[in-house]
């Protein structure tokens, strides 16, 4: 994901492996429209089309995600959710990617309130440089149904990179 001119040019949190993300302690009740991810962070949905470049929509600050792709029930087809790791000096829940593991799970609700559940299959860290190669395997629409979470991280270059990578998580319906 590249970062806007609202981004802050200097994040106070880099997203890596030893960032640590703070969840709520006991599991509350998904409102519609959401995610959660395996420790407890959560953010808003927001539909979203691909731009006409071809590049991912990004949310306008780190309570939200934006989605496109599939629908959550579809058989077939990526649902992609795209967060950023942080927005103006706040961590965002999907910084909370960077600690992802296989196995963890994904819960999402639509607009209606029902509830999809996934669970981690992969954990990919791909350089911002090399995921449009990679991107037409990891967010296609003709394979089975999964849930594919996007966000940013590891080092700050800034530019129009923003940071060096994208952390994705695929998750299987569970």
């Amino acid at each position: 994901m590249t970062p806007t001119a609202a981004a802050s040019p200097e994040p106070t949190a880099v997203a890596t492996a030893g960032t640590a993300v703070t969840a709520p302690s006991q599991p509350t009740l998904l409102a519609a429209g959401s995610v959660r991810l395996p420790r407890g962070s959560t953010a808003r949905l927001v539909r979203r089309d691909i731009r006409a470049d071809g590049t991912l929509p990004v949310p306008d600050g780190v309570t939200e995600v934006t989605w496109w792709g599939s629908e959550l029930a579809a058989a077939r087809g990526a649902a992609v959710l795209a967060g950023h790791v942080n927005w103006q000096g706040n961590v965002g829940p999907f910084a909370e990617l960077w600690q992802a593991e296989h196995g963890g799970p994904i819960e999402v609700t639509d607009r209606h309130g029902r509830l999809h559940r996934y669970r981690i299959t992969e954990v990919h860290t791909v350089a911002k440089n090399d995921l449009p190669r990679r991107a037409p395997d990891l967010f296609a629409q003709h394979d089975p149904h999964r849930i594919v979470l996007v966000t940013c991280g590891g080092r700050w270059v800034g530019g129009r990179l923003g940071f060096e990578a994208n952390r994705i998580v695929v998750g299987q319906p569970d």
